[in-house]
């Protein structure tokens, strides 16, 4: 794996697989965090009080206010620290700045999924025309966000910095 440049900081290959881990947990547990986080950020969206009985393209989960509170801050606190460690990861060398090509478009998608759902489980009175673009102009987005970081970390992979070219 290429995500780390330079010399190994770590005490041989233990410690550079050790390395590798951390900064790779890091970057899962950004992508995985940002959603939630965005989704209790956003907040509902609903445009009419549940006495008017609204109409939802999809009903929201049954959460109660506490465990959505609960959720929302400890995935935003998460993200926020994943963020300080990568940014200390890659001004450390440990992690290549490259990767962030890689990195930014899942959080993108990631944000957009947790307020998109917000839109698509908003209650209104009619129908959900936030919920059909979400669908038509996201799912697309996102599925073109997604091919670019599996085609960049593919390319990241197969040719990471500081190895010779010649031969």
């Amino acid at each position: 794996m290429s995500i780390v440049h330079g010399p190994d900081r770590g005490s041989g290959r233990a410690g550079a697989l050790a390395q590798h881990g951390v900064v790779l947990a890091a970057a899962v547990l950004q992508v995985l965090a940002t959603p939630v986080a965005t989704w209790w950020l956003v907040g509902d969206l609903s445009t009419v009080p549940l006495s008017a009985e609204p109409d939802y393209a999809f009903r929201p989960w049954p959460i109660s206010a506490a465990v959505a509170r609960a959720a929302g801050a400890s995935s935003l606190m998460l993200s926020a620290a994943m963020t300080v460690l990568l940014v200390w990861a890659t001004s450390a060398r440990r992690l290549d700045v490259r990767w962030w090509a890689v990195l930014i478009p899942l959080l993108l998608i990631g944000m957009s999924a947790g307020a998109g759902w917000r839109v698509m489980t908003a209650g209104v009175i009619g129908a959900n025309i936030g919920a059909g673009l979400i669908i038509l102009v996201g799912g697309p987005a996102a599925a073109s966000l997604a091919l670019w970081s599996l085609v960049w970390s593919a390319y990241l992979l197969l040719h990471p910095r500081g190895r010779s070219r010649s031969r």
